[in-house]
């Protein structure tokens, strides 16, 4: 189980690393308002909120989250099968 889990976390660090490289800019959501206009409940405002953020992985975070990916996949491919 462990073998697995290592495995698929150094995959994914793999990837997202190879996307860091590639993209430039990432937009966690979009410009259109939270809640509708006109519409407000106990917890939210009338006034609609915008959620817009952008976010940059820095220079290093690419290379950083392959090598890392990298070294915990053959990591796990050293584990033992049992377990």
């Amino acid at each position: 189980m462990w073998r697995a889990l290592f495995l698929a976390l150094g995959i994914y660090a793999c990837i997202f690393g190879g996307e860091c490289l590639v993209v430039e800019s990432y937009v966690m959501a979009g410009e259109s308002p939270m809640t509708p206009p006109g519409q407000s409940s106990l917890f939210q405002s009338s006034t609609p909120i915008m959620a817009n953020r952008d976010w940059r992985p820095a220079e290093w975070a690419p290379w950083s989250l392959l090598s890392t990916g990298a070294i915990v996949i053959l990591y796990s491919i050293t584990l033992n099968r049992g377990g």
